[in-house]
Order: structure tokens, then sequence, then C-alpha cells
């Protein structure tokens, strides 16, 4: 697979203008820092609304999907520092979704991303998948483009987290996730109005498409970066 590993976390909020500042401080030099030093978390990344919006969108990529149950993770969730506590009642409308990798080609750092959030129709999750694969597999060759990949949420069997209940148990899910990244947001944009659009997501087996969303990107690590 072309993501690091078999697994993602993948995170939308909303950060309101007068948080930004320090948020991006905060989550670049702390908390990527403290993610990244969880074993099996293997790339962390960041992009904000292309469009200057409020809108943030994370992604970590993962070992395997046993890492968000995991004890040193869980530890983290449960014991955030003082500052991460400070933060995370203002990550508003949070949608956090712990995943499988479905399929995945290409890329996963550019400078612009394309998330769509989506469902498959009842008993369409094969058929959704097969063609989703097709489109997938094509958007690495395409110009202006650099990858794409499926996400299916799974959630662990784990308890309630000390920094769900600083976000006041809010959290939404997304069901699949489409990723899409390139370095051309004209090229991007294309593709979410035709091959990753909704009329073509129905087509393809997708019973809702909720949500599609433009982002650039702030900040990429892996591990190595903080020594």
């Amino acid at each position: 697979m072309s993501l690091l590993g078999k697994a993602a976390l993948a995170m939308w909020w909303d950060m309101a203008p007068a948080m930004r500042s320090e948020f991006e401080d905060w989550h670049t030099h702390e908390h990527f820092a403290e993610r990244l030093g969880v074993p099996g978390f293997r790339r962390a990344t960041r992009w904000l609304d292309s469009a200057a919006g409020e809108g943030v969108f994370v992604m970590y990529e993962l070992d395997d999907h046993d890492v968000l149950g995991s004890a040193p993770y869980l530890a983290r969730l449960n014991a955030p520092s003082p500052w991460s506590a400070k933060m995370m009642p203002h990550h508003r409308e949070m949608v956090r979704s712990q995943c499988r990798v479905l399929e995945s080609a290409g890329g996963s750092v550019a400078r612009h991303a394309l998330t769509v959030r989506l469902s498959p129709a009842a008993g369409l999750d094969d058929a959704l998948r097969a063609a989703l694969k097709g489109k997938i597999d094509d958007v690495p060759k395409r110009p202006g483009l650099v990858g794409a990949h499926l996400l299916r949420h799974e959630a662990p069997a784990i308890a309630t987290t000390t920094e769900q209940r600083i976000r006041g148990l809010r959290d939404q899910v997304a069901d699949w996730v489409l990723v899409a990244v390139g370095y051309d947001l004209d090229a991007l944009r294309e593709l979410g109005r035709a091959g990753f659009g909704s009329d073509a997501l129905r087509q393809a087996g997708a019973s809702e498409v909720p949500f599609s969303g433009f982002y650039a990107l702030s900040h990429s690590a892996t591990p190595g970066d903080f020594g």
C-alpha cells in the first residue's frame, strides 16, 4: 500500500481564527511530537481549509489498526498535557474516524487535499470498493495529482477517553473516507466534480455523500523529525 501502514486516523474539525496561531504552534511542536512518539504512528499531516475557512483536516498513518487500541496510545489519550487540555475544547464539530486502509495508490502528502466522507448503499460495500479502486488507481497517473486513498472506519473496543470528555463527547464519525492529494488545486477540483463527485459516487454504490472539502498543506512530519 502507498500509505505508511494498513490503518489511518482521519479527523476534521473547525478552529476559530482567534485560536489558529496558538493551535498551529501546539499541534506542530507538541501534539505531533507526542503522537509520533507512540509506537505504530508513521506519519502525521495537517491541512487547513483552502478557502481560508475554519476547517482543519488531519491524517495519521499507522502500522495497523491495533495501534488505535494500544496501551501507549491510550495512555496519551487519557493523560493530555496542560496545553492539550487547553486546546481540546476549541476543536469544534469534531469528526474522528479510526480506519482500516481499503485501497491506496500514489503519495499521501501534497500541497492540496480533497476529502470526501461517504457511506455505501445497503449490500453494495464490495461493489463500491471495486468501483473506487479503479478510480483510485487512476489518480496518480493524472497531471496535477499525486495519489488517492480509501479508508473505512472501524471503532476499536476502548472506553471513552479523557480527551473525548474534554471535547464534550460530541465526536462524529465518517463511515468511509476518500482522500486525494495533488499539487494542482484545479486538477483536484475537477476530480471532486467528476470521478469523486456525488453523482459518480452514487452511481458507484454510495448511498450518501454528506461532505467533501478542499484543504491546503500546513505541516507533515514523521517520527524521525523529532529525534
